[in-house]
């Protein structure tokens, strides 16, 4: 009996240490300016954050902690929680991974995968910048989400064709996976279509009287910061996830073989693409009016009436549990937001960086860039560019460039499971853990804010 508790202490110690952290900062004061249900959000979020990273309950038990305690420690009702968690957002997560079931199905995800492999070769590091080159590209103009979601099998066909170990190759599927979600990251600031980010600066710039900047205008501006990461991005994956094989001839030569076997293409793929290609064009043209994740269901619900996929497919092979907690970290954002806790921790860093800089226009610049940068990583990015996005533009300067530079740090996502759904989406395969996004995280970060100065110091001055 002991030396099972005894066990159990040992393997759920941060589970423990979270906990009693929590415990703590419940019992002392609030903290002056911040409203107490705003506080207690802080709590749930800071004791997330921890059983997140270091993982000693999974992550759908931490999606549950989210969500019933709002209700147990705040004055949220039940039935706010659950309408706060389950937005269009989390229908096209959902709808999403759901897709990419029916494309594994029809053995699409095969075709594809050859097609890239052909254009890169066998070897190793050639298919990893493939993939963050063509995720990035593809992102910019319809979205880290869709470009994740669509990119994923074609790497897992790669995996499986490579071992049926996946612990023999763990580094090679982490550095095939996380060039599909960083590169999917990178590339969401390219264009306005990105991301609803990009929409909500837009749109902020209007509100706010500064006028209209047009789609290729944001691109002068936000492309070149695509264009210079994904080297970088590369450089980045193979440092920090160097593979197990340097070349991947075993899983290509089985892939040739497999889409050989497979024959001409039949009715059935042709009607997949075509209806994949319906939800693609929805999502261009109709995902703003009804929703994104609307569109994503439609696309699933046309599937099934076709019989391209069955509903017991998509039951299995759906990871329900990285639903369960995109949608708790979207409730716990509004809530931040709603409590006023987003924006007394916006303030706060306001505070604290006019501290350090001397020169008011570096300050704007680290405000911006910093706290749209810590904030991504906790709330989603179009969460952070509606809470950041008003304190930016008001605090002087030239508000077209902090605009710019909060939107492309938006996307500086890297270091969380939940920090963007491109991450979310690579984490459902199972082959990535969560201390690997802290490995690769922190080293992305640090390139994209440098690049970021780059870009802002050389290049913008040459638009004005």
């Amino acid at each position: 009996m002991i030396a099972n508790l005894i066990y159990w202490i040992t393997q759920k110690k941060w589970l423990i240490i979270a906990t009693t952290f929590g415990f703590f900062l419940y019992i002392i004061p609030t903290p002056q300016g911040l409203s107490i249900n705003g506080y207690h959000t802080l709590i749930i979020v800071a004791v997330a954050l921890i059983l997140i990273v270091f993982e000693p309950v999974p992550l759908p038990a931490v999606a549950f902690f989210i969500l019933f305690m709002q209700v147990i420690i705040t004055d949220a009702t039940p039935n706010e929680v659950a309408s706060s968690f389950m937005s269009d957002a989390v229908f096209f997560i959902m709808g999403s991974l759901m897709l990419a079931v029916a494309i594994v199905k029809q053995g699409l995800d095969k075709r594809l995968a050859l097609g890239i492999i052909r254009m890169t070769g066998n070897k190793t590091w050639r298919i990893v910048a493939g993939f963050t080159a063509i995720s990035a590209i593809l992102s910019s103009f319809i979205g880290e989400h869709t470009v994740a979601a669509m990119m994923m099998p074609v790497g897992l066909t790669l995996i499986r064709n490579t071992s049926k170990d996946p612990s023999k190759i763990i580094k090679l599927s982490s550095i095939l996976l996380f060039s599909i979600a960083y590169g999917a990251t990178i590339g969401s600031v390219g264009t306005p279509s990105g991301g609803g980010r990009n929409v909500i600066m837009l749109e902020y710039w209007s509100d706010f009287g500064i006028g209209h900047i047009s789609y290729l205008t944001w691109m002068k501006y936000a492309y070149p910061m695509v264009i210079l990461q994904i080297p970088f991005t590369v450089l980045i994956l193979w440092w920090t996830f160097t593979p197990e094989k340097k070349t991947i001839d075993t899983g290509v030569r089985k892939l040739v073989i497999q889409v050989a076997k497979s024959g001409k293409m039949t009715g059935k793929q042709i009607l997949s693409i075509f209806l994949f290609v319906l939800v693609f064009i929805g999502w261009i043209f109709f995902g703003e009016k009804i929703g994104l994740g609307f569109v994503a269901l439609i696309g699933v619900f046309l599937y099934l009436i076709f019989g391209l996929v069955e509903w017991s497919d998509l039951n299995r092979s759906t990871n329900w549990g990285v639903i369960l907690l995109f949608g708790a970290t979207i409730s716990i954002g509004l809530a931040m937001k709603k409590t006023g806790a987003a924006e007394w921790l916006a303030m706060g860093a306001l505070n604290t960086l006019n501290s350090f800089f001397h020169n008011i226009d570096y300050s704007r610049a680290g405000i911006a860039v910093i706290l749209t940068g810590v904030l991504s990583n906790i709330l989603s990015s179009s969460a952070t560019i509606a809470v950041v996005g008003p304190i930016v533009l008001n605090l002087g300067g030239d508000p077209v460039l902090y605009g710019f530079a909060t939107a492309i740090a938006s996307a500086f996502g890297y270091f969380t499971v939940v920090a963007a759904p491109a991450c979310m989406i690579i984490y459902s395969s199972g082959m990535v853990k969560t201390k690997d996004f802290l490995r690769a995280g922190w080293k992305m970060g640090i390139m994209s804010v440098f690049m970021l100065f780059l870009v802002s110091f050389f290049w913008w001055p040459l638009l004005q």
